[in-house]
């Protein structure tokens, strides 16, 4: 299975060389990146971009946001889903941040998984892309392909990233995350998928199709 996994990675990194998150931040502010993943539940990374550039102007920094009222957060993210809560989140989390780890995001998982609205996914992704920890972060591309491509059977998150963990090499483990969310935003939908199309069809069980 690792061989296989592997076969899938190097095939689909080559395909897709430049593949990175896609969301727009400051990438030397762990805070910012915090801001933009959290918003970023069941909603696009477009959808999200469009709001995050004004969303920083307004509040440039942790201390920024902590000062700030849900409503005038609101305001800025209302066309994103679940925004109300978002908004919420977003401030209670710079408070906490603020007060519990002095401005400074935690590198710790557990740590991070503490604030409001970070939850497992987005807890992955700061340690991954912004302290270099090895993680694979699941959401709903990097699942669907790793159960189409065979890699699991599982369907809750937690699990799914532990055996996608197992499978793929330690070191590459951020770069699996990308290339799979490429590989399902581009070619692997959920419905339609566009298999004539893909680079690793002909080693594909193309579960659940």
């Amino acid at each position: 299975m690792k061989a296989k996994a592997k076969y899938f990675l190097d095939t689909l990194s080559a395909y897709y060389p430049d593949a990175q998150i896609e969301l727009c931040f400051n990438k030397k502010d762990p805070w910012q990146l915090l801001v933009a993943v959290a918003l970023s539940a069941q909603t696009t990374d477009k959808a999200v971009n469009k709001v995050t550039p004004d969303l920083f102007k307004a509040y440039p920094t942790v201390k920024k946001f902590a000062k700030a009222s849900v409503k005038d957060v609101e305001g800025y993210v209302k066309t994103l889903g679940f925004f109300r809560n978002k908004a919420k989140n977003l401030v209670a989390a710079a408070q906490m941040v603020l007060e519990r780890f002095k401005g400074k995001i935690p590198k710790e998982r557990k740590l991070l998984e503490n604030i409001p609205g970070v939850g497992p996914k987005t807890a992955a992704v700061i340690i991954a892309n912004a302290f270099g920890t090895p993680a694979i972060a699941v959401d709903t591309h990097v699942g669907r392909v790793g159960r189409r491509l065979g890699l699991t059977k599982q369907t809750d998150p937690s699990k799914v990233e532990a055996e996608l963990t197992a499978l793929f090499p330690k070191k590459r483990l951020l770069e699996a995350h990308h290339v799979l969310i490429f590989h399902g935003r581009r070619i692997c939908f959920a419905r339609k998928p566009k298999c004539l199309e893909c680079p690793v069809v002909s080693r594909c069980p193309r579960v659940g199709l």
